[in-house]
């Protein structure tokens, strides 16, 4: 057997900031290292929301540890075509304020191809740009991201392994993953300057960065074959590579998701669960007909040995799935039932779901929610941020007129009014692409949001005190990128948590999200129950903390811990609860590479769980909330 499938060097972090760190670490020496030669550090950079982290810990050295970037030369892989350099989305502008504008370096060993050469020219721009790298003596470190089609650079798939700088068509799936740098789709540009494969293999060293969601093209491009359908692959045939990647985009490595494939391995229930669940998938039969032959033929011989007999295997696993399956998500009253993945006592319980933005309780968890409330448990929704950017201008100016008219009807007063609606008008017809909204318009979007969760609560059953509006201060700058968690954001969920002191607690697990907005609010939640935890207080003990998944994604099957069936009628009213947010339908600013509604994401989503399910041997139910339990 062999340790792993990888066909280039890989090294796994606990997390982006450990993997951004161990890059800065080994470019801070390689900068050390040619400033003591005295000769100059040429580094390639890249962009989009990666390397971010990484910048941040060069300017931590900088500062802190006096890091100088005097002898640095650097040059960018891209940039957006055409663009204004000063453009928020430009590539130039996330260079500057993520790290250019923090450290020493010298203004004029800054290359970036720019979005403004005059396109007729463009050729001859692009090869004055290799040339320049070559100048320099060629680049000694190049950082990499990679999207989720495997393009480095913008050279998507078929891009040839000799190109050059050039321009290029960007794929309509880039431009759909990039489109949360928007306001909407139509507004990214089609086209776009970048380094060739060719230009980045010669290269001295490589290290390409992917964390989050980007499990699936990691494993084509480590595990696959060599080619350009997957540019990322031919980083293969460099001499000097290495992918830097967090636990996350690692559990779909062979070794990690299938360690039986690729050496001894310890038998745990988890890992013999995760490993029938994959054999009864792959050859579409369910877990209780899979035969000894099933397991031999398929790399699971080991696992046989051990544990004797298949069909013992197999009940033992169909038993782990179906006692994952409940229609008391807080536990069934006066019930004895071991297996259950609630507890029975104490009932009612206080539930407290976490919506990071005001939609996320009704689109992840819709179905559980009302299911809570309507067996007779206290319910509270806690909801972390305003979600203010996720709401078109037009949304504005309807509700003012709206507003507007309201007074008018009544015969109330409109002067103010009428005045705020046209102020708001007048912004928003001067306001430059990609600008940021006044305060006075992000408050009125942040109500619009309010209303709507509002309404949703309703909706459920909830009086007035059950939601909460935290407006968590990471989130409001008023720009895609936020704030890092700050101790404001835990001491105020510190306070909602002590105040309810919830024998159940729902958040949301989903790492997928574009925006980073979902991970900051879970290390909030996350932070405070350890601080709450640290400090005694006695609720704790007795508080099971839940995770869901948003809109991006499911749990793995193999990990899911508690699955709540759903009715026809039950799939039928969550989306009509998804229905009440109004300003989330039709074209919805910043939503990401998926252009459905979220309404349609969750449901193929529920019935995607519920249909595995059904497969694996399980009762066919319309749709299926999946959550697995966090342990603190």
């Amino acid at each position: 057997m062999i340790d792993a499938f990888e066909k280039v060097p890989v090294q796994i972090f606990p997390s982006p900031k450990e993997g951004s760190a161990f890059v800065a670490q080994e470019i801070a020496a390689l900068i050390k290292e040619k400033a003591a030669e005295g000769k100059a550090c040429v580094l390639g950079l890249a962009t989009g929301s990666t390397p971010i982290k990484l910048y941040q810990e060069l300017v931590r050295l900088h500062k802190e540890e006096g890091l100088s970037f005097k002898n640095v030369v650097t040059f960018n892989l891209d940039e957006y075509f055409p663009i204004e350099k000063d453009a928020p989305q430009s590539y130039w502008s996330f260079m500057h304020h993520h790290l250019f504008n923090h450290i020493d370096i010298d203004p004029k060993n800054i290359h970036i191809p720019s979005g403004k050469w005059p396109k007729d020219d463009i050729k001859k721009y692009c090869a004055e740009y290799d040339a320049a790298i070559v100048d320099a003596g060629g680049i000694d470190l190049q950082i990499l991201g990679i999207g989720g089609n495997g393009h480095i650079g913008f050279n998507e798939p078929g891009s040839s392994i000799i190109s050059k700088t050039r321009l290029v068509n960007l794929a309509n799936n880039t431009r759909l993953a990039n489109a949360y740098e928007f306001s909407h789709l139509s507004k990214v540009p089609r086209l776009a300057v970048t380094m060739g494969i060719g230009t980045i293999m010669q290269s001295k060293r490589i290290l390409l960065l992917a964390f989050g969601n980007k499990g699936e093209i990691i494993t084509k491009a480590t595990e696959g074959d060599v080619t350009e359908q997957v540019p990322a692959s031919i980083l293969q045939e460099h001499a000097n590579c290495t992918f830097i990647i967090d636990s996350t985009v690692s559990e779909s490595l062979t070794r990690i998701k299938s360690p039986w494939l690729t050496g001894n391995c310890v038998w745990d229930k988890k890992l013999m669960k995760r490993a029938v669940i994959e054999l009864s998938l792959k050859l579409g039969k369910e877990v209780l007909s899979l035969t000894a032959k099933d397991y031999n033929e398929n790399g699971l011989a080991d696992l046989l040995v051990e544990k004797s007999d298949a069909y013992e295997i197999n009940l033992e696993v169909f038993y782990m799935l179906r006692d994952s399956l409940t229609g008391w998500p807080a536990g069934k009253p006066n019930a004895v039932i071991p297996a259950h993945p609630e507890r029975s006592n104490p009932y009612p319980k206080k539930c407290l779901i976490f919506s990071p933005h005001p939609d996320d309780d009704i689109i992840s968890m819709g179905g559980t929610f009302m299911r809570l409330h309507d067996q007779g448990n206290e319910v509270h929704v806690a909801y972390q941020t305003s979600g203010n950017i996720a709401v078109s201008d037009e949304f504005v100016t309807r509700f003012l007129d709206f507003a507007v008219g309201f007074e008018d009807l009544f015969g109330i007063d409109n002067k103010k009014s009428q005045e705020i609606l046209q102020a708001a008008r007048n912004y928003i017809a001067t306001k430059q692409k990609g600008g940021l909204d006044s305060p006075e318009i992000r408050a009125i979007k942040g109500l619009i949001r309010q209303c709507e969760a509002k309404a949703t609560c309703r909706y459920v059953g909830l009086k007035e005190h059950q939601y909460h509006f935290q407006n968590l201060p990471f989130y409001e700058t008023g720009k895609i990128e936020k704030n890092p968690m700050g101790e404001e954001d835990v001491l105020q969920t510190m306070e909602l948590l002590r105040k309810i002191q919830p024998h159940q607690i729902y958040c949301a697990g989903d790492l997928a999200d574009p925006h980073g907005t979902h991970k900051v609010c879970l290390d909030v939640v996350f932070e405070s129950m350890r601080r709450l935890k640290a400090a005694g207080d006695a609720w704790v003990k007795d508080c099971w903390v839940w995770l869901y998944k948003g809109a991006w994604q499911e749990w793995d099957i193999a990990d899911i811990e508690m699955a709540i069936p759903m009715s026809p009628d039950q799939v039928i009213k969550k989306r009509f609860g998804i229905f009440i947010h109004q300003s989330q339908k039709d074209s919805v600013p910043f939503q990401g590479s998926d252009m459905r509604e979220f309404w349609q994401r969750a449901e193929t989503r529920n019935a995607n769980t519920a249909q595995l399910y059904a497969a694996l041997g399980q009762t066919k139910y319309a749709a299926i909330e999946a959550f697995v339990r966090w342990h603190y």
